[in-house]
């Protein structure tokens, strides 16, 4: 069977509409801190949708998910990679206690 010439269409346009936004690399770096952010919103530290509540469920989800990819890329990560992921679950498990116990209204 012939391969279809336009197969590869739809990666090409992809990556063409993608290279067009001035948006950086997608890295591990830049995605422990998507989800950081993610986390932080959920959380109501970071302004998401105009009257968006806080939710924790949502914020301890995220903040296990950055826990599992530090545990499944253990002795795989730079240095700094892994300080960033150690501070981030850090932080963010603070301010989900903080949240949690209502010290931050």
């Amino acid at each position: 069977m012939a391969a279809d010439p336009n197969e590869n269409a739809p990666d090409a346009k992809y990556d063409e509409i993608a290279d067009s936004k001035a948006l950086p690399p997608v890295d591990f770096t830049t995605f422990v801190l998507s989800l950081a952010t993610s986390a932080l919103v959920s959380l109501g530290e970071v302004q998401g949708d105009e009257g968006e509540k806080p939710d924790m469920p949502l914020a301890r989800q995220t903040i296990d998910t950055i826990a599992m990819l530090q545990e499944k890329t253990k002795g795989n990560l730079s240095g700094e990679e892994e300080r960033l992921v150690n501070q981030v679950l850090f932080d963010l498990r603070m301010k989900f206690i903080e949240r949690s116990s209502g010290a931050k209204k």
